[in-house]
Formats: structure tokens, sequence, C-alpha cells
């Protein structure tokens, strides 16, 4: 008994020694920090993305990567801090990699695209069935309800890459982004299934995921089209039907 209790000894201390040094580092296990944040802030969680952020605050997904230093690969970790107004004074925080630049200018908007920009992106409905819901910046609708049946195909309106698919945005449900170009975003919520993940490339008309059921049970798609970071009536850009 004495001679076990000693070997259980020695490998609880040899598992400490795993954890404190050669696994986790001097320090253990990873700790993200937890607690409020102060306004304007946000502490990415797991599963969130860069652009999953953006949209639910309503940012331009650029200016949101700028602000808080983030490169090109647009990778954040939880736990992590985000601003999400911009630095006091204009101040952006330079991008690693990015051109030498005065760090005081103001981050500008993007001009309005040029027609021949908004030609390229040929639009079509998501779903066949009738809308249930417009768009209406009065009442904070931010897209429109499309009915349909359970399980019927859900389309891509036009070709782009998936930025997200998950279901980590509170109040649409099973949600699929798509990045257009750097003007445009659409989005697709309460699928049954998603079909398509994060870094798909898919094509207009393309299969991306199944009608769900909206809060109300009934079966719907929720289509919402963002034109930098902010919602816009998608029936301006939709055919006309």
């Amino acid at each position: 008994m004495r001679a076990a209790a000693l070997l259980l000894t020695l490998l609880l201390g040899a598992c400490t020694e795993f954890w404190r040094g050669t696994w986790f580092g001097p320090d253990g296990p990873p700790v993200y920090p937890v607690g409020p944040t102060a306004p304007g802030q946000h502490r990415v969680e797991a599963g969130e993305t860069l652009y999953s952020i953006a949209f639910r605050n309503q940012m331009d997904v650029r200016l949101l990567a700028q602000w808080n230093s983030i490169g090109p690969d647009n990778l954040i970790k939880p736990g992590q801090v985000l601003r999400l107004t911009e630095p006091p004074g204009g101040m952006r925080p330079r991008v690693e990699g990015a051109p030498s630049e005065d760090i005081r200018t103001t981050p500008k908007r993007e001009p309005p695209p040029a027609p021949e920009q908004r030609a390229n992106l040929r639009w079509q409905w998501p779903v066949g069935g009738p809308v249930l819901k417009r768009f209406s910046e009065k009442s904070g609708a931010k897209g429109m309800d499309i009915g349909g049946e359970p399980g019927a195909a859900v389309l891509a309106v036009a070709p782009g890459r998936v930025v997200y698919s998950g279901s980590g945005l509170r109040g649409y449900g099973e949600l699929v982004i798509i990045k257009h170009d750097d003007v445009y975003l659409s989005a697709y919520g309460y699928n049954r299934s998603r079909l398509v993940k994060e870094g798909d490339k898919v094509r207009g008309g393309q299969l991306i995921a199944e009608v769900g059921l909206g809060p109300e049970q009934k079966p719907m798609l929720h289509f919402e089209i963002r034109e930098r970071g902010q919602p816009i009536n998608p029936e301006k850009l939709l055919p006309k039907r």
C-alpha cells in the first residue's frame, strides 16, 4: 500500500510538471479575461468571426479590422476585446504589414461604388416564395422575410465567398453570410440546415441552405443585404417580380 501511494504521488507530480511546463507553459492553460467591457467595446466569444461581429453591429468590416490592428487574415481570438468605434483623434492602429502612413489620418468612408462595380453582380431572389415582411427603416426591419416550404432550396443571390456559417448571432437562427465584394454582403437566416461552410466560394444561384422555421414557427427565410455594413432594402437590387 505504501509503495502504491508513493507511485501515485510521483505520477501526480509528473502530471503537474507536464501541465505547468511542457504542454501549456509555465503559467498553465490559457485563461481568457472575463467581465464587462467598456461602452463601444466587444469581447470576442467562441464561434464569432470578424464578419459576424461587424454584421451584428452594422459596421464595415474593413474599419473594424483597421481600428483593431487586425491583419488581412481577419484572425480574432476568444477573450479578445475589440474597439467598435473610431479611436480618439482619428488615430488608426497600424495593421502589421501595411504601408507606412500618418496614423492620425481619419479613416474615410469609401465613395459610392461606380455603376460598373454594381453591374458586375447579377442579383437573383434567394427563394421563390411570397414576401411576408418588407424592409423598413421606420420599424427597424433590417431585411425581409420570404415564405417557402420547409426544406426548400435557399440560393446565393450573387457569387461570392461565405464569411460566416453558424448559429452564434442571436435572432438569426442558423445563419449564412456571403461577401460579394468590398461593398455588399448578403445574409440568410432561420435555415433548417446550412450546406456551406466559412471560406467556401459560391456561384450565384448555388444551393447554400434549406428553408427553416422563423420565430413564430412558420417556414420562412430572413434575408438581408448590407452595403458597407449598413442594412439596405434588398428589393432595390433584386429583380422585379
